[in-house]
């Protein structure tokens, strides 16, 4: 499961470890060299480090990868959804996408009626609290 909440996106980024020295004796193939080496059994296959592959989560990992569980189950929503919900928050044009849809199916006001409530909004507030220097202006009291 972890594997494929990992091709979702839905684990955090494997963070690079940094380069190994080169070994001190020449002859002695350094690890990294040793994982892409082939084999006579399976020419043009490479070698695969299993214990190199091996991925340790730290608090912080295991904390988010928590989250994302609990937002799957609050939500009723699979792990692919939860994927794709992502994807629309960091990706402008599938963000862009959605919100088309979104307008056309009366899910999400159309932008011209949002703008339209704003500028009432705003208007309304700037009523409701005149400027600082002026008094507002009493009921029945003349001027």
């Amino acid at each position: 499961m972890l594997r494929y909440r990992e091709s979702l996106g839905l684990l955090p980024v494997v963070r690079v470890r940094p380069a190994r020295r080169r070994p001190a004796h020449p002859g002695v193939p350094d690890a990294d060299q040793a994982a892409v080496a082939q084999t006579p059994e399976r020419p043009g296959r490479p070698v695969v480090d299993h214990a190199a592959r091996h991925r340790q989560f730290g608090a912080a990992d295991l904390d988010a990868v928590a989250l994302g569980l609990a937002i799957e189950q609050r939500y009723d929503v699979s792990p692919a959804a939860l994927a794709f919900g992502l994807r629309v928050l960091t990706d402008p044009a599938a963000r862009a996408q959605v919100a088309e849809l979104g307008r056309k199916i009366g899910r999400i006001r159309p932008l011209p009626a949002m703008a339209m409530d704003f500028e009432k909004e705003r208007a309304l507030r700037l009523l409701a609290n005149p400027p600082a220097g002026r008094p507002a202006s009493r009921p029945g009291a003349g001027a």
